[in-house]
């Protein structure tokens, strides 16, 4: 939302640029003018920031000379990606279940590429394997075993070859009773 607000008033800029500097013998005044200017705006932003949160927040941050740093210090307690999230999303991962009533490509593509956290590519192949569902056994066995090292698009090939051919079955096993109700 702030950096929505920021955007708005054309203030963004001050959360990541250092302040210009000006020697203090320099006698152009269109300088002096762009540095005094930058400032006010800096001042502007910084108070900005610090009068949406809490009025205890205010006086913790208030120090903060610039926008710069108070977005630094922000970011640095409050930003929500990182370490602490990871784990969160390791966790589940780990409590992750396939299901059988639902396509194994699409449980793969949709739920364990969605998180987007870079995991070790033979990691994820044998989560992968060990998350298939219950019906798939014969198969993860299969893949288990097999001594060649597989990548994840190796896997996700294999998966979608199984599951077309699993629904070529049992296509061919309601065909089969189909014609033998009709007899």
């Amino acid at each position: 939302k702030m950096l929505f607000y920021l955007t708005t008033l054309n203030m963004v800029r001050f959360l990541h640029e250092d302040a210009p500097t000006v020697d203090e013998n320099e006698t152009d005044k269109e300088k002096w003018a762009s540095f005094e200017a930058w400032g006010h705006d800096d001042f502007l932003c910084r108070n900005y920031v610090l009068n949406r949160p809490d009025n205890s927040l205010y006086n913790l941050y208030s120090p903060m000379t610039t926008e710069n740093l108070l977005s630094e210090s922000l970011d640095k307690k409050y930003k929500t990606e990182g370490a602490g999230l990871k784990k969160f999303i390791v966790e589940k991962f780990l409590a992750y279940r396939m299901v059988d009533s639902k396509s194994v490509m699409s449980q793969v593509q949709e739920d364990l590429h969605a998180e987007g956290m870079e995991m070790n590519e033979s990691f994820q192949v044998a989560a992968v394997i060990e998350k298939l569902p219950p019906l798939w056994k014969d198969f993860k066995n299969y893949l288990k075993h097999k001594r060649k090292e597989m990548g994840l698009e190796d896997l996700i090939v294999k998966l979608r070859i199984e599951e077309d051919n699993r629904k070529q079955s049992e296509s061919r096993v309601t065909n089969d009773l189909w014609k033998k109700d009709q007899i």
